[in-house]
């Protein structure tokens, strides 16, 4: 299926940054200087452009005012889902000011619950969201990093395959780290929840 790239201004890395035919790749203001420095047109620039000095004139622009209820990867994630993508990979999501990271998690966590499959790309870790479901990570080498938190009130019927640590039916809560600092085995690590949302965290 098509992907929704939405890039933000925060750590970047092109890493699995590959615009297939269908994908679209949605700036979120200072967002274009990363993807301009990369040789990478977006489709569409948005956001206050508080953070870029020279706004392009050769793409298609939203502008938003600074006071506003949303942050600029908000708005490019409700211009991706306007546009019809199931798929979301956030780019320039952390590093630099720590709440908009946080904001970012919780975007990627909120749109989880919408039913969409979203995944979090930085620098030296990825991030996926997964609801009532299950995830299958990418087989990793042993001793790699892997930690799972709830997103929201709690999650029910969690289950960890894969690692050196399993769990088995467990209730993950929100004020509680239960699943953070697990290791990869060499096997293929499965999550699987059965009721509510979990941030898995997958250190490279």
């Amino acid at each position: 299926m098509p992907v929704c790239y939405l890039v933000g201004a925060g750590s970047f890395t092109l890493r699995d940054l590959h615009r297939q035919d269908g994908d679209f790749i949605i700036a979120a203001d200072g967002g274009f200087t990363a993807l301009s420095t990369a040789g990478i047109t977006p489709d569409l620039l948005v956001g206050d452009f508080d953070s870029l000095a020279t706004v392009p004139s050769d793409i298609p622009v939203k502008t938003f005012p600074p006071e506003k209820d949303l942050t600029d990867m908000a708005i490019a994630l409700d211009e991706g889902i306007a546009r019809g993508y199931r798929i979301f990979h956030f780019y320039g999501a952390s590093g630099g000011r720590q709440d908009h990271s946080y904001a970012n998690l919780q975007l990627l966590g909120g749109a989880s619950r919408k039913g969409f499959t979203c995944k979090m790309v930085c620098p030296t870790f990825n991030v996926y969201a997964v609801t009532n479901d299950t995830l299958q990570l990418p087989k990793l080498q042993p001793g790699k990093t892997v930690s799972v938190f709830c997103h929201g009130g709690s999650a029910t019927g969690v289950a960890l395959e894969g690692l050196k640590y399993p769990l088995h039916d467990a209730t993950l809560t929100a004020d509680s780290p239960l699943g953070i600092s697990n290791e990869t085995t060499g096997d293929t690590p499965v999550i699987t929840v059965r009721q509510g949302t979990l941030l898995v965290y997958e250190i490279l």
